[in-house]
């Protein structure tokens, strides 16, 4: 028999329901009721559990029986096409003969869709996923056929609005852009949202066609006028969905559709904060969106920048505390979206991330809640378990908003206060009673709550300063005499407090400070006392404080920076630290204060990751850039070199990696980096010509190889060093390329080169990649940029001198691979393994080497314990054990070919060792005095100091061992 099945209904739920039965069967009559007692128990089931939990559905019912029984084969299935709304909604409305039918069949047509939402979100058939989703297609469906019946009878009223002919360009006709704002942007509407739209066109002109002429303005507020009316305004079938237009420009007093130039000036010039937290969600919901995607592409530098943009917790902040006030004023602290460990809160948490690195993290510039919680362990490092907590809660939370909004079809989120509203709820959310719900909201709440706390602390929470900081305030803000405030800093271990005191007035006093906005002045105020504490708690803080100047006094136009480090304590103390240690680093932040963000998370900070995770992280990174933009790709390969070599250099200062392990980390970079610009490159040049051909018919599958001389090729690579480069291909002579614009090969070939050599050389806002150095190819600067293997290896068996036999010595593939790898080993193994006459090889080494000497050898004191001595140039420094190993190599590799296996010093001096070729107290001095010259031009590159210039006492001993082993081996 027909009718709910009241026994599964806890009795204070039952009489209501019983009500609505009454109210349906007497309006649906005996034949219909028939009809529906054929539906299985499983539709009462359901029925029952919908109208215990949805007056507003009951009613909507016992309105309308025919809908019931029409939507009873939907109920069980989920939508499974986009545009089925839109199709649906466009048959209806095809009949509409005005604006009074128009707003009827939309409202009915809404009703009836929201009987079918609710009825698949209190059942849980849909997840809250599915049901924010439907409802925001429902929305855009409304919104967008409601504009398009509505936008035809404008024109044939008023006439098309049409842009003003530019030069060329004719007048094209246009169409109004709507753009949905919060939840409906993100897909995430609720059961009963307000809808919080913006109107927008694309240029100014008129109409044309119609009765009477208006300019385009005149035009689309009428339009946008109607479109509200049609979707707002109440009429005896309800309201389809309540619009909100006050987030346009200026507000309620702003112009209901302002052009898109109007839009682009208002955010450029006056667009607030929390207009930028606003317009992260927003997206195009109706109109023309071909023109609306131009627009939101505009508005997008406005939203994220390029830069770490820690401002944003303070906004966040603000406008958290403002709805605290309100929660207080209101007594909201029931509310599931505003009250504590809200709703909101969520959305807080995650708009902060996207806020402060969406700029740069362009993952992040997603609208979805969903999408970006996931994303924050891997984009910002929060721990996977709070994230899974954070999207737990808030699909909670969500479930309990609908819950509470099925009852009426009302806009609230407050939590009922009657014994059996909150029966209702607890029943429409899984639990038996109201206290078991409560218990499990509660908990959600407060993991919310603590997230909340960590990520951005409360703006009512104002804690008291320590006093250290209290009197630093006092000091930077001038409210102390200069002496003192000298003797305030003496007394804080400064070494110079005069000097001390100095660098902090010409930093206050200086013009770019007094030019400073009030918001960045307030931001350098509040940093400063924090940074003055942190300077006197290392040694030496007046040298500290003048290298930590250096990078305030570059930050100040872009005082984001300055909330980054009083946002993150940690990260102020690394950075102090640090530049304490080296005023290379200080130097390189200051340049580049972008990287300031690495200071953040010390697991990071102190662990460079392996060569497979630099590989694996830069790959991720270029693949989210746009293959074609250029610029962007430069920048992110900058952005990766420059990190990770700040990483490797703290956790060098730190003592966490020893020296073999920093060149060893340093090398990685480049390898990666210079696999990185040939894909790009080759991806590049691919496009435009097609592949280069091997063989007739055999196009080149990345048959191109950089070769690594020197430090790269050694794998000894220091702060700072250039690359020494050789490119070498293997396609065929006089084919070409077989693409749309083929080239000759060679042509393909040179333009890689130089296109690598670009990006690795550009100087863009984030400096140079590398500084390149091809001169070790064939016929140095004369030759050919790039070459081919056989003409290498004629070359080299051919033409080539000692020295350039030596500098192949250590030698090795860094980027590219394959077959090509393979067959240049090998020509290096036949070159190198050739067979020397000892004296004329002893010669032409000699000969180079004392060249070298007299033309970069030290040319100040060179006797006595204080003499100088150039760690790479000078007798006994690091060149002569390079030229030994090169020369006992070169001599020997014909009977020991293992002296070929390796090509960086340390595992060749093993290899030599091994062959009987140095005794091996001799080995183990070279490589001893190899490896203390090494960490000694390291730590020099880290104070700043680049002459590699040292007094000999500290190496003596080592100088001297080195040389007696040169003048056996190469003089005797």
């Amino acid at each position: 028999m027909a009718g709910p099945l009241l026994d599964q209904l806890p009795a204070p739920l039952r009489p209501p329901v019983e009500a609505h039965w009454r109210a349906f069967a007497e309006a649906a009559g005996s034949e219909r009721l028939q009809r529906l007692a054929q539906l299985p128990t499983l539709f009462w089931e359901q029925l029952t559990r919908v109208w215990a939990g949805s007056d507003y559905v009951a009613e909507q019912c016992s309105r309308r029986p025919d809908m019931l029984e029409a939507l009873a084969p939907r109920l069980q299935s989920a939508r499974t096409e986009a545009q089925g709304y839109a199709q649906a909604l466009a048959s209806q409305l095809a009949d509409a003969e005005d604006d009074a039918q128009l707003q009827r069949q939309l409202r009915l047509f809404r009703h009836q869709e929201m009987v079918r939402i609710i009825w698949r979100d209190l059942t849980r058939l849909a997840e809250m996923e599915e049901t924010t989703a439907d409802l925001s297609d429902l929305a855009d469906a409304c919104i967008d056929q409601a504009l398009t019946w509505l936008y035809e009878r404008a024109c044939a009223q008023w006439g098309t609005p049409y842009s003003r002919p530019r030069g060329n360009s004719p007048a094209k006709p246009q169409q109004l852009v709507v753009v949905g704002m919060g939840k409906l942007g993100a897909r995430e509407l609720n059961l009963s949202s307000d809808i919080d739209l913006i109107f927008s066109f694309p240029s100014m002109g008129e109409t044309q066609g119609g009765r009477r002429c208006l300019d385009n303005q005149s035009f689309f507020n009428k339009l946008g006028q109607k479109l509200i009316q049609a979707l707002d305004a109440q009429t005896a079938e309800g309201f389809v969905f309540r619009v909100d237009m006050r987030l346009r420009p200026y507000g309620e007093s702003g112009i209901l559709a302002p052009c898109f130039a109007a839009m682009e000036e208002y955010y450029q010039d006056q667009g607030r904060d929390w207009e930028r937290y606003a317009m992260i969600k927003a997206r195009v919901v109706a109109g023309d969106q071909s023109a609306g995607a131009e627009l939101m592409s505009a508005l997008r530098p406005f939203v994220y920048r390029r830069y770490l943009d820690y401002s944003a917790f303070d906004s966040l902040r603000e406008m958290k505390a403002m709805i605290n006030r309100e929660i207080r004023r209101r007594n909201l602290h029931g509310n599931v979206k505003l009250g504590p460990g809200g709703i909101r809160e969520v959305e807080f948490i995650a708009q902060a991330f996207q806020l402060i690195r969406g700029g740069r993290d362009n993952r992040l510039q997603q609208r979805e809640l969903k999408q970006i919680l996931a994303l924050l362990p891997d984009a910002v490092g929060m721990p996977q378990g709070a994230a899974d907590e954070l999207y737990a809660a808030y699909r909670f939370l969500r479930d309990s908003e609908h819950a509470v909004q099925a009852v009426a079809d009302q806009q609230t989120q407050e939590l009922p206060r009657s014994e059996p509203a909150r029966l209702r709820l607890a029943y429409s959310m899984g639990f038996d009673d109201w206290e078991a719900f409560l218990t499990c909201l509660d908990h959600h709440r407060s993991r919310v709550r603590a997230q909340f706390a960590e990520v951005i602390a409360p703006a009512d929470a104002e804690q008291a300063k320590p006093r250290e900081e209290e009197e630093w305030a006092l000091l930077w803000t001038a409210k102390l005499e200069p002496n003192e405030a000298e003797e305030q800093l003496a007394r804080a271990g400064h070494e110079d407090p005069e000097e001390a005191w100095r660098l902090i007035n010409n930093l206050r006093n200086s013009r770019r400070v007094k030019m400073m906005q009030p918001i960045g002045r307030d931001r350098l105020d509040r940093l400063m006392p924090l940074l003055l504490n942190a300077t006197a708690q290392v040694e030496a803080p007046t040298r500290t404080l003048a290298r930590v100047l250096q990078l305030i006094e570059a930050v100040l136009r872009r005082s984001a920076y300055l909330v980054l480090l009083w946002e993150n304590p940690g990260a102020l103390a690394q950075l102090v630290k640090l530049c304490s240690a080296s005023p290379w680093f200080a130097e390189q932040l200051a340049h580049q204060p972008i990287l300031l963000d690495e200071l953040i998370d010390v697991r990071t900070l102190y662990s460079p990751p392996d060569k497979a995770a630099l590989e694996h992280e830069l790959r991720q990174k270029l693949l989210r850039i746009p293959e074609e933009d250029t610029e962007q790709l430069m920048e992110a390969l900058r952005y990766f070199k420059n990190a990770h070599v700040l990483r490797v250099a703290a956790a060098e200062i730190s003592g966490a990696l020893p020296l073999m392990k920093v060149s060893d980390y340093l090398t990685y970079i480049a390898e990666v980096v210079l696999n990185g610009a040939l894909d790009i490159a080759w991806k590049l040049l691919t496009d435009k010509h097609g592949l280069p051909q091997k063989a007739l018919g055999v196009p080149c599958d990345r048959d191109f190889i950089i070769v690594g001389y020197g430090k790269l090729g050694g794998i000894e690579l220091s702060y700072g060093s250039d690359l020494d480069l050789v490119f070498i291909h293997d396609g065929g002579p006089g084919l070409a390329t077989d693409g749309r614009k083929p080239v000759d090969n060679q042509v393909f070939f040179t333009r890689l080169g130089q296109r690598i050599i670009h990006l690795l050389n550009t100087r863009t806002p984030s400096g140079q990649l590398y500084e390149v150095d091809m001169r070790l190819r064939p016929s140095g600067n004369s030759g050919l940029l790039v070459s081919s293997l056989k003409a290498f290896e004629d070359y080299q068996f051919n033409e080539a001198w000692t020295w350039e036999h030596q500098a192949l010595v250590r030698a090795r593939v860094v980027a590219g691979g394959g077959a090509l790898q393979d067959r240049f080993e090998a020509v290096r193994h036949n070159v190198l393994g050739q067979r020397r006459d000892p004296a004329e090889l002893k010669q032409a080494v000699l000969e180079m080497r004392l060249k070298m000497r007299e033309h970069l050898g030290t040319k100040g004191k060179s006797e006595g314990e204080d003499a100088d001595f150039h760690l790479k140039q000078d007798a006994g420094g690091i060149v002569d054990i390079e030229f030994l190993v090169q020369y006992l190599t070169l001599a020997h590799a014909a009977d020991h070919p293992g002296l070929l296996t390796y090509t960086d010093n340390i595992r060749i001096l093993d290899a030599i060792e091994a062959a009987h070729l140095l005794c091996a107290k001799d080995a183990e001095q070279l490589r001893e005095a190899y490896k203390a010259y090494r960490g000694l031009a390291h730590r020099l590159a880290l104070q700043g100091d680049s002459s590699s210039v040292i007094s000999q006492k500290a190496v003596k001993k080592l100088r001297q061992a080195v040389a007696t082993t040169w003048r056996a081996v190469l003089e005797s």
